[in-house]
């Protein structure tokens, strides 16, 4: 999964480029615009034709789970949904069924760090505008969020709200399980050396060819610039931070990651990075470990098996889960912070 760690600051580190097609294969990359965000995949396959039809199946994976998650499209699912289970139980597809099972045990994993039902209080923030909602309303909103009242009937395959205002949004959630989707759909296809991202969520399949993936991690602060370089393979990454959706009023900054309990964006850290074996994992624990902060995250990052986190802390300084400080001879290289 990895190899050298190397983290710095202040040296800008530019994205791998396109290398040029040659007899025996290409490397091939595309990049557009759905889920709200930007959607890239690139591979290595010895056909181009058949890499070509390999992309065109992970962004049409992508558009349809766009049609079904997302809380903008009037009719996709997640809409009908918030439309329509605080009147009684909704009749989910087994694909939402699955994705809300496992939010919510991701929710209980937490103590309600993650919680899909934070939308309630989500849905007031206007991050374009830079609008917050009042103290009062706040208030109100946030009786309508919590994971319990959330009644999920797995073996029906219904959910229904257990408090008036209740909403989900599957935000970053949809995406880490379109880059599981992708990943899936690559590798049925035979491609053995891809990327893929979704905003702040990608996977890595195989190595680049001959050596790992460098996966770089942004600076919070300094636009541009990493902080830390992965060298990576056959891993699932997702990085959270304040810098993606925001707005600053009186010196403080109101950004997209919301903690549940009370409806305000945490401050403790800048923004934190999550390796594991797929996406759903890595988005939740990103989220998690965000809202927890530095100690209570680690400690849950710790707990957990096959789980990696890097954080950036409020004063900029970088924090590394143990199996990252791992010795040289127990990873695949040494941690150099």
């Amino acid at each position: 999964m990895f190899g050298a760690l190397k983290a710095f600051r202040r040296e800008p580190r530019p994205t791998p480029h396109l290398m040029q097609p040659v007899s025996a294969g290409a490397w091939l990359q595309r990049e557009e615009a759905i889920m709200g965000t930007a959607i890239s995949v690139v591979l290595w396959c010895d056909d181009r034709a058949q890499g070509e039809a390999a992309i065109d199946a992970v962004m049409a994976e992508m558009h349809r789970i766009d049609q079904t998650m997302s809380p903008h499209r009037p009719d996709s699912e997640l809409s009908r949904i918030n439309r329509d289970a605080c009147a009684g139980p909704v009749h989910l597809s087994a694909e939402m069924t699955r994705l809300i099972a496992k939010a919510q045990a991701f929710s209980a994993l937490s103590g309600g760090a993650f919680d899909i039902t934070y939308a309630a209080v989500g849905q007031l923030y206007d991050y374009r505008a830079g609008i917050r909602p009042s103290l009062e309303a706040l208030e109100q909103a946030r009786a309508a969020v919590g994971h319990q009242y959330l009644m999920l009937d797995e073996q029906a395959q219904t959910v229904r709200f257990g408090r008036p205002g209740m909403r989900i949004d599957l935000g970053g959630f949809a995406k880490g399980h379109a880059v599981d989707n992708a990943a899936a759909i690559l590798r049925a296809r035979g491609i053995a050396h891809a990327h893929v991202s979704a905003g702040g969520d990608s996977r890595v399949i195989g190595d680049h060819r001959g050596r790992p993936w460098s996966i770089g991690i942004r600076d919070p602060r300094r636009p541009g610039e990493m902080v830390a370089v992965l060298p990576l393979q056959d891993v699932s990454i997702s990085t959270s931070g304040d810098y993606e959706r925001y707005f600053d009023v009186d010196g403080e900054r109101c950004h997209h990651l919301i903690d549940p309990a009370t409806g305000l964006s945490p401050r403790s850290v800048h923004s934190v990075t999550i390796l594991a074996d797929d996406g759903l994992t890595t988005e939740a624990m990103s989220k998690s470990l965000f809202v927890l902060g530095l100690d209570k995250g680690m400690a849950l990052i710790e707990s957990q098996p096959g789980l990696d986190a890097i954080v950036v802390d409020d004063a900029g300084a970088l924090h590394f889960s143990s199996g990252l400080m791992a010795a040289p001879a127990q990873r695949s290289g040494a941690v150099h912070a």
